[in-house]
């Protein structure tokens, strides 16, 4: 679930895309960075720390692409918050950082595996891209400056992965559960 009281909505964007989390070789920055190299007009900004911090450093070839390293929580709140849109590159079993951003009202251009595809709306919520290369992010990117999303349509469907709902769920099914056995230990 996402800690929804944390992040902040907003409709107003700026003009960056983001990506945050560990810098770890599979979660793939390296080839948003690579896809934003050859788009000098777009503006990345990565949050985080770890391994590959010093090799991702070493790639980034545009003053376009800023790497932060680590951030505060109250800054990433806001980098969350603002950010056009929010790219994220890895495979991952579930990821929060798209439910981050969609609650902060920010759609999510992901790499269409894993829980990406539970978590976001194709068209609605963000866009998908196929393949984990730079040129698909550069494709996913164009086809995202196309469009419209709704900034509130977002927040409300991130709100479903909320932790007020998923506490919510678990009591009607414990409830549920407990109604069953008891229904069935009567007759």
């Amino acid at each position: 679930f996402v800690e929804d009281t944390k992040f902040k909505y907003s409709a107003k964007k700026k003009d960056y895309y983001l990506m945050t989390g560990r810098l770890v070789p599979y979660k793939k920055f390296d080839i948003a960075i690579r896809a934003f190299n050859k788009m000098p007009a777009k503006k990345l900004i990565i949050a985080g720390d770890g391994v590959e911090y010093d090799k991702l450093k070493k790639i980034i070839k545009s003053d376009n692409i800023k790497l932060l390293g680590w951030v505060s929580e109250k800054k990433l709140v806001q980098l969350y918050r603002y950010a056009k849109a929010y790219i994220f590159t890895p495979e991952e079993d579930f990821g929060i950082t798209p439910l981050e951003a969609m609650i902060s009202g920010t759609p999510v251009i992901a790499y269409a595996k894993g829980g990406a595809l539970e978590t976001i709306i194709d068209g609605k919520t963000g866009f998908y891209f196929y393949k984990q290369n730079s040129d698909n992010i550069i494709k996913a990117v164009r086809k995202f400056e196309k469009c419209k999303f709704d900034s509130e349509i977002i927040h409300k469907h991130a709100k479903k992965f909320s932790k007020i709902t998923f506490k919510n769920n678990i009591k009607k099914y414990i409830k549920n559960k407990i109604s069953l056995n008891y229904k069935y230990q009567i007759t």
